[in-house]
């Protein structure tokens, strides 16, 4: 089979791989008969934003299919604004363009790559605050009915880096955000490198400059070094298991969640098994931060990244009996791979 397109530049890992084919869509039309002409010809799709969430193991063997479906729409109440936003939208275009028009709201969630479309998918979220908190409702197209619908965020059951779009990639495409911002605006400062702020004295604006020097400073650009930001997630575990960790180690960083259990920093935990900076072939974590793997050169292949992802899988599974998941997805020549068959 041949490969003629090349996706280095199409995902933030830089991975040099190839695809059977790439198209893209800038309207619900179009990708909607883009999906069908591949799906008739039994060739698999991968529906692709800004390519920042994930790693190619693999060249792919089908279409990439590019979702640009852009637009920003908004009108307003006395009580909120409300951003009606295609999928092909940049994230942080998006956040720079509501702190301009003086709309608060998004300014904790800046400088997070990606499109808009992936947002609820993995309900984004940062320093305080996720998506699940602003957004109103999810337009999709569901590809075998073909039929537009509308999912409210009650319907959408997010969850911590999941949502009900995750497991359903292959039926449904997101194709607009609906997002609600209120007007009675509060500052959320309870989080690392915020809390200090006065939040009496403090705008959106210079939050979101805040925000900006922070991931900055600790964070990686991908136009200059291949990655996709945290690799894994931060883990959830119940309290019977978080005061035995407690016990051994008082200093780790943890936070309530409101189903009771705790949720922990995998980057201190990587940290704590001294493997920040770990280099493995091509691959390497990054020196600032140990929740981002990096591909420092962009000459590592996915299996190099993959290699360095399972072997911090493993030490911090030995050291504290924690088993991390990753955030990103791993595509394989067909689409996407169960971690599971991996991280084992």
């Amino acid at each position: 089979m041949k490969y003629h397109f090349r996706l280095k530049s199409l995902n933030t890992f830089s991975i040099n791989v190839f695809a059977k084919n790439i198209v893209t869509a800038h309207n619900e039309h179009t990708l909607l008969q883009f999906w069908k002409k591949a799906y008739n010809k039994g060739e698999p799709v991968l529906i692709l934003g800004g390519g920042s969430n994930i790693l190619f193991l693999e060249n792919y063997i089908g279409t990439i299919l590019l979702n640009r479906i852009k637009g920003v729409f908004i009108t307003e109440n006395k009580i909120a604004w409300r951003l009606h936003v295609g999928a092909g939208e940049r994230w942080d275009e998006l956040v720079v363009y509501t702190i301009h028009k003086n709309i608060p709201g998004l300014e904790n969630l800046a400088c997070i790559p990606g499109c808009v479309g992936a947002a609820p998918i993995q309900n984004i979220g940062a320093y305080g605050i996720e998506l699940s908190q602003i957004c109103e409702y999810v337009d999709v197209i569901d590809l075998y009915s073909e039929k537009k619908i509308r999912f409210t965020c009650a319907e959408c059951d997010f969850k911590y880096r999941n949502s009900i779009f995750r497991d359903c990639l292959k039926r449904y495409v997101v194709v607009f955000v609906g997002l609600r911002l209120l007007k009675n605006w509060k500052p959320i400062l309870n989080y690392s490198g915020l809390s200090h702020l006065n939040k009496y004295h403090i705008t959106s604006r210079q939050i979101f400059n805040v925000v900006r020097r922070i991931r900055h400073k600790k964070l990686p650009d991908p136009v200059l070094v291949g990655n996709a930001g945290s690799f894994f997630k931060n883990p959830i575990i119940d309290i019977k298991m978080a005061a035995c960790l407690f016990q051994n180690y008082p200093n780790i960083p943890y936070y309530y969640q409101k189903d009771g259990r705790i949720k922990l920093s995998a980057g201190w935990l990587i940290e704590h098994c001294r493997l920040k900076g770990c280099v493995f072939g091509e691959a390497a974590i990054y020196p600032r931060q140990a929740l981002v793997l990096i591909n420092t050169r962009k000459i590592a292949t996915g299996t190099e990244i993959a290699a360095l992802a399972l072997y911090v899988y493993n030490k911090v599974a030995d050291k504290f009996k924690i088993y991390l998941q990753p955030e990103v997805r791993l595509i394989g020549s067909n689409g996407e791979i169960n971690p599971k068959k991996l991280f084992v």
